[in-house]
């Protein structure tokens, strides 16, 4: 079931967004920042925790997991850290996962050849 439950949750978010591209004129990039900005949001008031409990990576690798790990992040630092852990948590939390897309990205740049479409 678990994976059922990560299948429909992740569906829906998922399908929010593809309903946000065509009927509104959003934007890709904007859609991109307001998912992250409710994911971050829902994780500081204490909603999206209970939603990655239930559906694990369903609710953790759309855009919303990526504000909901900042945000849990910044929560661990400041209790760990004080006030300097505002400024540490997020990135330190987001490393690996910011890493990896930078590592992954200059592996793709320098085996495929840019160019035009044309």
């Amino acid at each position: 079931m678990e994976y059922v439950y990560a299948f429909l949750v992740g569906g829906v978010l998922c399908a929010i967004g593809q309903v946000l591209i065509d009927y509104t004129k959003l934007t890709p990039a904007r859609i991109l920042v307001a998912y992250v900005v409710a994911g971050v949001f829902l994780g500081a008031v204490g909603v999206y925790k209970p939603l990655v409990e239930f559906a694990g990576g369903g609710a953790t690798v759309p855009l919303t997991g990526f504000g909901y790990l900042l945000s849990d992040g910044v929560k661990s630092a400041v209790d760990k850290d004080g006030f300097i852990g505002i400024f540490t948590g997020a990135l330190t939390s987001g490393a690996a996962g910011i890493t990896a897309a930078m590592v992954f990205a200059l592996i793709a740049a320098l085996i495929f050849k840019s160019g035009n479409k044309d």
